[in-house]
């Protein structure tokens, strides 16, 4: 079954096996813990889904000063950003660019 998320899972498919990973961090609140769930249920999300509960306050959102959804960073695995706010034809030409040596 195909994410509802294609561009992202198109780029998930093509490089979790060479160690890409997406994290999902939630800027729900814990009432809305259950539309959280359910919404990454209807959308098929199949990368990992993470969140504290704490809507904008989110200890993830602080630490990366998150003002607006969606918003993305690359991490690699050192912990240093190295990419932003990559949609589309400029994320996919990034994951090439990293995974493509």
């Amino acid at each position: 079954m195909q994410t509802r998320k294609p561009k992202l899972g198109k780029g998930y498919a093509q490089y979790k096996d060479k160690g890409f990973e997406i994290l999902g961090v939630s800027m729900d609140k814990a009432v809305d813990k259950a539309k959280w769930l359910k919404a990454i249920q209807d959308d098929r999300l199949t990368w990992k889904q993470v969140g504290d509960l704490k809507g904008w306050e989110n200890e993830a959102g602080v630490l990366y000063e998150v003002t607006a959804i969606p918003m993305n960073f690359l991490i690699d695995p050192n912990g240093k950003i190295i990419g932003k706010y990559l949609r589309g034809a400029e994320l996919d030409k990034k994951l090439e660019e990293i995974f493509a040596k």
